[in-house]
């Protein structure tokens, strides 16, 4: 069995409990989120991305509870709730939080930072930061 980085192929954890690698490409999560990977509805989709800089979009997850993992770096993720933000920080790897179904969140870094996502594929939602 070859070895397989989680940065460079995402992994469908199913309901039934099978696992599969997920091909990704530069339209990925716009497909996703226009419903054209239905195989991805169910279960929760398991990925990592390295970035550098704030997020320039907020996101959010009507199908479920997401988990958000720091593997390196350091991450403040930015949660709206009706009464206003919460901040949570995340300094050391293994650090994390679950954001509630359906809570807009966005995240701000100054430092090269990885993040693990455990997160439930169907209905995901995107915002630019400032609206």
């Amino acid at each position: 069995m070859a070895t397989t980085r989680i940065l460079d192929t995402y992994l469908h954890i199913r309901d039934g409990g099978g696992i599969g690698a997920v091909p990704v490409g530069e339209a990925f999560w716009r497909d996703l989120a226009e419903g054209r990977l239905p195989q991805l509805e169910e279960g929760r989709l398991m990925s990592a991305f390295t970035f550098d800089g704030s997020w320039s979009t907020w996101e959010r997850h009507p199908s479920g509870d997401e988990l958000v993992m720091l593997l390196s770096g350091s991450v403040t993720l930015v949660l709206e709730a009706e009464g206003g933000e919460t901040s949570v920080g995340l300094a050391s790897p293994g650090d994390y939080v679950v954001v509630p179904c359906g809570t807009w969140h966005t995240a701000r870094t100054a430092v090269t930072t990885t993040l693990l996502f455990l997160t439930p594929g169907a209905g995901t939602e995107h915002r630019p930061v400032g609206v």
